[in-house]
């Protein structure tokens, strides 16, 4: 993990990953580094030839300097890579659907991290392109959808093990952050639900299966940064959402967690319940004293599914090797981003947000 300058600035960094024969490019931001590093983890490293571009060439060369890794000085150099055929797209949201773009229109496989964009109809225009050509693989990187114990959630669910399931009380929080970095990224990625809960709303509609929304709701506080009163946004927000079929969503996102980052979900049935991550900790131990028993918590997103990013990246790659569909296409997003954004308009107008048959936002 990057420390000190490093990791306060890694949203300017561009990364390229290769892997084996295939040569995948990560323009990354945030939890790019980190996401790099757990894919080097989890592959034979002798398997594997590493590429860095970043607008800040020390910090990037600082982070990898004892990795292989060649570093560039921008993005249009990295893409103009000989051998590069794939990118992760990985950055802040508000350039996701341009270097997209300009990826396949480089004849480059992508996966790009979730949303595509701010814009539902820049997000369309993406799919369009990617469905455009179809001998590139274009994949939504929604992680959890990667993660080993949500994926037993989805085959138990499958399996009928809880009945019918009706509700989904999924959260996303965020340790508390003191730095200002957060208060910079915030700017630069729409609102709490478009960002941050629409991992929550893609894990509904999976684990639902074949359900639309008909209507949502939403309301926010702001407990510790008041800057984002100036971007329309809160730091804690609770958000509803009904769904075909007598289906549920209830999800809460914040930024302000005193404990660590904590992500867990419920799903109930007519004949049972499942429950993800409920109780987060780092690992196995805990400590028992006179001040009662504890265990630690993971403190950041990509600790607590940094297997997730290791599977995501493997299986993209094996799509592009073994010429096989994306386990995730990018137009799958295209939903959770539209509730996001409705949610977003529910908590600045306080109104009800209602859906058409088709689950489209009807706008006023």
């Amino acid at each position: 993990m990057a420390s000190g300058g490093c990791q306060q600035s890694i949203c300017k960094h561009l990364i390229v990953l290769g892997l084996k024969r295939c040569f995948v490019g990560e323009v990354a931001c945030r939890i790019g580094y980190v996401e790099i590093a757990s894919d080097c983890r989890h592959e034979v490293p002798e398997q594997m030839q590493l590429f860095s571009s970043a607008t800040e060439l020390k910090c990037a060369r600082e982070f990898f300097k004892d990795s292989n890794i060649e570093v560039f000085a921008s993005f249009d150099q990295m893409i103009e890579k000989e051998g590069l055929q794939a990118v992760w797209v990985s950055t802040s949201t508000n350039v996701h659907a341009s270097m997209t773009t300009a990826c396949i229109n480089k004849n480059l496989h992508v996966l790009c991290e979730k949303p595509v964009s701010q814009n539902l109809q820049e997000a369309r225009d993406v799919c369009a392109l990617a469905k455009r050509n179809p001998h590139l693989k274009v994949m939504a990187g929604y992680s959890r959808r990667f993660d080993a114990s949500y994926r037993s959630a989805k085959a138990q669910i499958t399996s009928g093990s809880i009945g019918k399931p009706f509700l989904v009380r999924s959260q996303t929080t965020d340790l508390l952050d003191t730095t200002g970095f957060f208060v910079r990224y915030a700017a630069k990625n729409g609102g709490i639900f478009y960002d941050c809960a629409i991992h929550d709303i893609d894990l509904t509609l999976w684990l639902l299966g074949d359900v639309k929304p008909k209507a949502c709701w939403a309301v926010g506080t702001i407990t510790h940064h008041p800057e984002l009163k100036e971007l329309n946004d809160v730091d804690n927000g609770v958000g509803v959402v009904e769904y075909t079929n007598g289906c549920l969503g209830y999800y809460y996102v914040s930024r302000t967690q005193a404990h660590g980052h904590d992500v867990c979900t419920e799903v109930t049935g007519s004949a049972g319940k499942l429950s993800v991550n409920v109780q987060p900790r780092s690992d196995f131990v805990e400590l028992a004293s006179s001040n009662g028993i504890s265990h630690q918590v993971q403190p950041e997103y990509w600790e607590r599914f940094e297997d997730a990013f290791a599977t995501e990246a493997i299986e993209f790659c094996e799509s592009v090797l073994e010429d096989k569909d994306v386990p995730v296409a990018l137009d799958i997003g295209i939903q959770s981003l539209e509730i996001g954004l409705a949610l977003q308009d529910a908590l600045l107008s306080g109104q009800v947000q209602k859906f058409d048959e088709e689950g489209h936002q009807i706008k006023a």
